[in-house]
């Protein structure tokens, strides 16, 4: 990144020195200086189409929930873009060297962490010596336990043990047996958000009080949405519910709910014959009339489940990337997990 800028100052030092000399002597330095901005703006890519200011941050996250919460941040002020492209599964992606060097070459990258991107501390390191200011998001949270193979009890009560940061660095897709998904409970989505909102403060403090406010705008939408949920679910039928990918350990916690996953937290990875024995045994003896699969990944699993104990399938998003459909009837966070509220409510009322 350093022989980037110099290069760029080069270039813009030979550009200045052109006009001093080639220039009549009845210029005003204000046309000098005009060009700067032109320059100045062409040594930090912008997005196709967009003319980026000298200042501007160029943030780079790592999936969706990073870019929303992100972007509502910093709305205008700073350039967003996710590394992860839409419709490819987190858990499966790895940045190619293209990837890491305009991570390199960012002022900020913003991750989950909790494991959720195994590749987030090598690229990290890899940018050691630059200017790039990295932000996990779930700093600071309790860090859940994840089950990868459920035993015989399939009760689908999550750990309550729980690890403090700095304890879950460098993990892979297997997220080293901890549990990522907590943007998945708005009251936890809530405290990412203010993380990120101190860490490009700090970046970038000029526009820490623009921040502010539009994280506090947000963060309004983010507690009705924790109200909802509470109000919501406060008196269903049931409190358990059996999906095929463990991801809603927080979200379960958060508004006394139980998982059920029929397998563990990869969404790819395939039950055994007596996990599925013992998942269509616990459906059968709680009359489980939905069985919740996921975007992105196949539903053959929860298809399975499903036809062999007559129940229907039904969507809960972990939200870990938009699909085709999600983006042409513009939702983002706060309408999906909406969606998923109701899909709870009215599983847990059957």
């Amino acid at each position: 990144m350093l022989s980037f800028k110099i290069r760029h100052l080069a270039v813009l030092s030979l550009a200045l020195t052109l006009i001093a000399t080639g220039c009549n002597s009845n210029k005003t330095p204000s046309n000098a200086g005009s060009s700067a901005p032109a320059s100045s703006g062409s040594t930090e890519p912008p997005a196709a189409g967009t003319d980026v200011k000298a200042d501007k941050l160029d943030i780079k996250v790592s999936f969706y929930p990073m870019y929303e919460f992100t972007k509502n941040i910093v709305g205008d002020l700073a350039d967003v873009e996710t590394l992860i492209p839409a419709g490819v599964e987190p858990h499966d992606w790895e940045p190619t060297a293209q990837d890491m060097a305009e991570i390199s070459a960012a002022d900020v990258l913003v991750y989950n962490g909790a494991g959720m991107e195994g590749w987030a501390q090598q690229v990290i390191g890899s940018a050691s010596g630059t200017p790039l200011v990295a932000v996990e998001a779930s700093k600071g949270l309790n860090i859940m336990e994840g089950a990868e193979e459920e035993e015989e009890d399939h009760t689908g009560a999550e750990d309550d043990h729980s690890h403090e940061e700095g304890e879950h660095a460098n993990e892979g897709h297997d997220h080293g047996g901890l549990d990522p998904h907590v943007w998945l409970a708005p009251s936890l989505a809530i405290k990412e958000v203010q993380t990120i909102t101190a860490a490009l403060s700090a970046a970038s403090p000029e526009n820490a009080s623009t921040f502010k406010s539009n994280s506090d705008a947000y963060i309004a939408k983010l507690e009705q949405l924790d109200r909802d949920f509470k109000e919501g679910l406060k008196d269903t039928k049931r409190k358990d519910f059996i999906t095929q990918h463990a991801a809603f350990g927080y979200l379960a916690k958060e508004y006394g709910l139980t998982q059920v996953p029929i397998a563990g937290l990869s969404p790819e990875q395939e039950p055994s014959a007596a996990q599925m024995a013992g998942i269509v045994e616990f459906a059968k003896a709680h009359d489980v009339k939905t069985i919740f699969f996921e975007t992105l990944v196949s539903s053959s699993v929860a298809d399975t489940v499903a036809r062999e104990i007559g129940a229907k399938t039904a969507v809960l998003n972990p939200i870990e990337g938009l699909t085709d459909e999600d983006r042409s009837s513009n939702l983002d966070y706060l309408s999906i997990m909406r969606k998923n509220l109701e899909a709870l409510k009215t599983a847990l009322s059957e």
